[in-house]
């Protein structure tokens, strides 16, 4: 990675360099000046996010050359065309496999109006459908998570799906990876998919050959390569295990020592995931599918109903789950949508476990006013990061939150890396999303919104006893910060929207 790193930063300083000389042998700075002014213009035009458009205006305009040109490469949150175009055939592919029980809608339609707005919004936007006859468990920690993963992998009959930004050579994975080779002796269909990289500095370069070689037929995301920034910028985001589209798993923990505090790079690492049986794994299987057959990029040896064998569980009465992944290649900005029409929704409370709070202007706006109406908006970040720029951004927003009535902690013992949102023992979600731009607008992401009031009060309570491990950050701790300090997180605030 740092090889590929200085490679693509070489690259860029070339181009700007060549321009530059070039602007300066033919006397064109007035130029430059001038085609910055333009795309300023251009960007305020286009219908974007706000913050996104004044970044870009600043950049361009303060620095003409570097921005202009940066702007050239990055603007739009481009994709390589043939991840975006492979990404988006598959999707459309997947979407024929999705179908939802017009009863269940209307059920949830005549029992809860208002929380049907919510669900509708996904199924609108991206035809994931909302299921009943499901039953969740949920993990409170890594460490109680892995020994029912493993036992759950060992079940397996047909096949396993594993789908991770990072897996990490050490205990857990090794653990992991014995169960799967036993599988595969038994004939179970083992398949991979990891993000390149989010396991650049935790797996073996090539390590999709080693797995091959085992019988797991295994790929990597996005590979990394020394190419310019925009093809290295969309990651796969999302924690997706799925077992014979009957057991699927998802939340914010990768398969790394770090996430069961095997090592502890940040302190404790506070983490969670959901296991879901029944009806609502199909969407799982089909998500992952979704990415494997663009990976896989041979439709035609592909038979997709034999790996959705229905399967049901008894749920409990009045749940509804609607898994859901989002992507960079459309328009409908799903996790996004989902994150402000929770806090929106929310009429008494709502709690947000969080890494990183990087937000844009409509979310800033959302949870000022459901503080401000008089909902309980609270919000539990790290007390130790493991992106420090990224802190720095989080803690800039910290002020005219509270100013509003937003009740934010920081987690003492360590790093919070939960992306759990819960409101009015009623609403809840879990998955891979978080509260920032990369989540919202540039990485693939999962999560299964669930209206399950015994989950609703298990996440709520488990947000309280983080809550009760953490200081709370107060308005004078906000107004004490240095004038410097200030300033530099205001640029990294301005820019936080750009990459």
């Amino acid at each position: 990675m740092p090889l590929i790193a200085v490679l693509v930063v070489l690259q860029i300083a070339f181009l700007v360099l060549g321009i530059y000389r070039a602007t300066l042998y033919y006397s064109l700075t007035w130029l430059t000046s001038l085609m910055a002014i333009i795309l300023a213009i251009y960007v305020i035009n286009k219908d974007e996010d706000n913050s996104y458009k004044i970044g870009w205006c600043f950049l361009i305009l303060a620095f003409p050359l570097v921005g202009s040109v940066l702007f050239l490469l990055c603007f739009g949150r481009k994709m390589p065309k043939r991840l975006a175009n492979g990404t988006i055939e598959a999707d459309t592919r997947m979407r024929g496999l999705l179908k939802q029980d017009p009863s269940i809608k209307e059920q949830l339609e005549k029992d809860h109006p208002h929380i049907n707005k919510i669900f509708s919004q996904g199924l609108r936007l991206s035809g994931f459908p909302i299921y009943q006859n499901t039953a969740v468990t949920y993990f409170n920690s890594g460490e109680e998570f892995f020994p029912v993963f493993l036992e759950e992998l060992k079940k397996a009959k047909q096949f396993i799906f594993l789908e991770y930004y990072i897996i990490g050579t050490g205990y857990l994975w090794d653990q992991t990876l014995a169960v799967l080779k036993q599988k595969v002796a038994e004939g179970v269909e083992v398949k991979i998919i990891y993000d390149d990289f989010g396991c650049t500095l935790s797996l073996p370069r090539r390590y999709d050959r080693y797995l091959n070689s085992l019988g797991i037929e295994a790929y990597r995301f996005n590979r990394m390569r020394a190419a310019l920034l925009i093809t290295m910028n969309n990651r796969d985001h999302r924690k997706i295990c799925v077992i014979d589209n009957e057991t699927a798993f998802t939340g914010g923990l990768n398969l790394s020592d770090e996430y069961i505090n095997k090592v502890n790079l940040y302190g404790y690492w506070r983490d969670s995931a959901v296991m879901i049986k029944g009806e609502a794994v199909r969407t799982m299987t089909i998500m992952f599918l979704g990415m494997y057959s663009y990976l896989k990029r041979d439709e035609s040896e592909i038979d997709y109903s034999r790996y959705l064998t229905y399967h049901t569980c008894e749920g409990k009465p009045d749940t509804y789950y609607q898994p859901f992944s989002d992507t960079p290649t459309d328009d409908a900005d799903t996790g996004l949508s989902i994150h402000a029409n929770l806090v929106n929704y929310a009429k008494k409370y709502i709690y947000i476990d969080t890494p990183y709070l990087v937000l844009n202007n409509d979310m800033m706006s959302a949870l000022c006013r459901a503080s401000l109406s008089g909902v309980d908006v609270r919000i539990l970040v790290p007390m130790i990061p493991d992106k420090k720029t990224v802190y720095q951004i989080t803690k800039s927003n910290f002020a005219k939150l509270i100013h509003s009535g937003v009740r934010i902690y920081r987690y003492t013992p360590g790093f919070n890396h939960r992306k759990n949102i819960v409101c009015d023992d009623e609403v809840c979600l879990v998955g891979s999303l978080n509260t920032d731009y990369r989540s919202y607008y540039m990485q693939f992401e999962d999560g299964i919104l669930m209206r399950d009031t015994d989950l609703a009060e298990t996440l709520r309570e488990a947000f309280e006893q983080g809550m009760r491990e953490s200081n709370e950050v107060t308005e004078e701790e906000c107004r004490n910060v240095n004038l410097f300090v200030r300033m530099f997180r205001g640029v990294l605030n301005l820019l936080a929207p750009l990459f």
